[in-house]
C-alpha cells in the first residue's frame, strides 16, 4: 500500500475523477469485515457470489 501523506492534497489529485463507484470500492476493499468475507468467499470455491453476500455488502455485478 502506498505511503503517501494523506493530509497531502496534490497525494490526491486523481481523486477529482474519481466517479462515485471508484471511490465506493476503495473504501469497501479496506473494510477488515469485507475483507474477512471475501476471503470466505474465495475459500468456499463458489462460482459467484451468493445473494447474501451481495446484499450485505450493496453489490451488483455485470453479467
Amino acid at each position: 500500500m502506498s505511503r503517501a501523506d494523506w493530509k497531502s492534497e496534490s497525494a490526491y489529485h486523481e481523486v477529482k475523477k474519481a466517479e462515485t463507484v471508484d471511490i465506493a470500492w476503495e473504501w469497501l476493499r479496506r473494510d477488515r469485515e469485507y475483507q474477512k468475507d471475501f476471503r470466505g468467499l474465495l475459500s468456499s470455491k463458489q462460482s459467484e457470489a451468493p445473494d447474501h453476500f451481495r446484499r450485505k455488502w450493496g453489490l451488483t455485478f455485470r453479467g
